[in-house]
């Protein structure tokens, strides 16, 4: 009976992380490191390097964070996968939001995952997106699901509501966009409508949890 030997064997899935923080880099390198069939070759701190490192040297599977500074991981996904349509990338995320997992999906990941599943889900889904399947972890699938009753905020209602997150009054809403106070007060109750939110400070955390607003839309705007 023939033996296998490290010639007949398939060379190792090239793994890529993207993401800002080096703890979670370290905690993934680590996972994978005990992978014979898996080789992580390289770990960016943001979406531009991301690009960069794709383009010299083509991993198999790209572990894309979405929250990272100079380019967020979407934004990055879109522009490798503008290069390389055949990238495999795989969105890794805090959150369930749907309009993240729409715009990573649409952007063309080939999985999103939740970093609270990663010791669960990583290697099934590096293995999967290598293979070409598409992997949506289930509760951002039932996230979305849960979500298609629900009416999208048109764009000045996001911008009505990005400025309120930021801790601006109606009135000084109004001023920003040349809009009326009034008009700002029906904005925001579509708003709390729309995402069945009691008040202002639900609807911030509900649109943060869906991926309508970043986090850095909390900030107060420098309008000196």
């Amino acid at each position: 009976m023939r033996t296998l030997t490290s010639i007949d064997r398939a060379p190792p899935i090239t793994v890529m992380t993207a993401d800002d923080h080096p703890m979670f880099r370290e905690g993934i390198a680590s996972v994978l490191a005990d992978e014979a069939d898996m080789q992580l070759v390289a770990q960016a701190c943001s979406g531009r390097e991301a690009i960069d490192y794709h383009r010299r040297l083509l991993p198999d599977v790209t572990l894309m964070d979405i929250q990272m500074p100079d380019m967020n991981g979407i934004d990055a996904t879109s522009a490798i996968r503008a290069e390389w349509p055949a990238a495999r990338i795989v969105v890794l995320t805090t959150y369930e939001g749907d309009v993240h997992a729409q715009r990573a999906i649409k952007a063309g990941a080939a999985g999103y995952l939740l970093k609270s599943m990663l010791r669960k889900e990583l290697l099934t889904t590096v293995r999967n997106a290598h293979a070409g399947l598409r992997s949506i972890a289930p509760a951002v699938a039932c996230s979305l699901v849960g979500q298609w009753h629900l009416e999208a905020l048109s764009k000045r209602e996001v911008e009505v509501l990005r400025l309120a997150a930021g801790g601006q009054s109606n009135k000084r809403i109004g001023v920003h966009l040349a809009i009326s106070e009034e008009t700002v007060k029906v904005h925001m109750k579509s708003v709390l409508a729309k995402l069945g939110a009691s008040d202002r400070t639900h609807a911030v955390t509900l649109a943060l949890a869906r991926g309508i607003l970043e986090l850095a839309d909390c900030r107060a705007p420098d309008w000196r």
